[in-house]
């Protein structure tokens, strides 16, 4: 059973810059196609994809995401990094690691619907 731990701090300034990570358990090796990804939800609002990484390498981010949000994932791949750069007021929210599986030769989605495992979450606030 695949199983996902969020950590990092959850407090910047306007400006700043945030790293969130993940580890993943329980993926075996060899274990199909998959896609990880990050997404944020604020309060009021619907989750939104930011970026996500499937089991080859190949990036894919969110068009309102791109510039600002790094995605990358540990050399064990057991691990996913965000990286935050030049945050923004707007950018508070709950943000969610997620796992899936995919078919074989499909693209990873920037859509919370095509993952079945989260993290816990991590609260990251923004103030100005």
């Amino acid at each position: 059973q695949v199983h996902l731990e969020q950590s990092g701090e959850g407090s910047v300034q306007a400006g700043g810059s945030l790293n969130l990570s993940c580890t993943v358990s329980g993926v075996t090796r060899g274990g199909g196609w998959w896609c990880m990804g990050w997404f944020r939800q604020a309060p009021g609002k619907e989750r939104e994809g930011i970026a996500v990484i499937s089991n080859g390498g190949t990036k894919t981010y969110a068009d309102s995401m791109k510039g600002r949000f790094t995605i990358s994932q540990g050399n064990d791949r057991n691990t996913l990094n965000l990286q935050m750069n030049n945050i923004e007021p707007e950018d508070t929210a709950m943000y969610y690691c997620a796992f899936g599986r995919r078919a074989f030769g499909a693209d990873c989605i920037v859509a919370a619907s095509g993952y079945s495992d989260w993290a816990q979450g991590t609260q990251v606030t923004v103030s100005s």
